[in-house]
C-alpha cells in the first residue's frame, strides 16, 4: 500500500511541476496568446486544500475504499465549485 500511495502521490507531483511550465513554453508557439504561470487566487486555494486533505489520509499509511469515495468526493465537490465560481475561469 505504502508504495502505490508514493507513486501515485509522487507522479501527479511531477506531472503537475513539469506539465505547467511546459504548456507556458507551448502557449508561445501554438497558442492564440501567451500563457503564464499567474494562478487564480480560488486555483491556488483549492490545490493547498487538496494537498492538506491527501495529506492527512495518506498520513497513516492505511486506506480503504470509504476514504477512496470520500476523496472523490471532495475533489469532485472542488471541481464543481470551481466551474461555478464567478471570474475563475479565463475562458468565459
Amino acid at each position: 500500500m505504502d508504495l502505490s500511495l508514493s507513486i501515485a502521490i509522487g507522479s501527479s507531483v511531477q506531472v503537475a511541476l513539469f506539465v505547467a511550465p511546459i504548456l507556458v513554453l507551448a502557449s508561445r508557439f501554438f497558442g492564440p496568446a501567451p500563457m503564464d504561470l499567474a494562478f487564480p487566487g480560488s486555483l491556488v486555494l483549492l490545490i493547498l486544500l487538496s494537498t492538506l486533505i491527501t495529506g492527512q489520509v495518506a498520513g497513516d499509511g492505511r486506506s480503504d475504499w470509504l476514504r477512496g469515495a470520500q476523496l472523490l468526493t471532495i475533489y469532485l465537490v472542488m471541481a464543481i465549485s470551481f466551474f461555478f465560481l464567478p471570474g475563475a475561469s479565463a475562458s468565459r
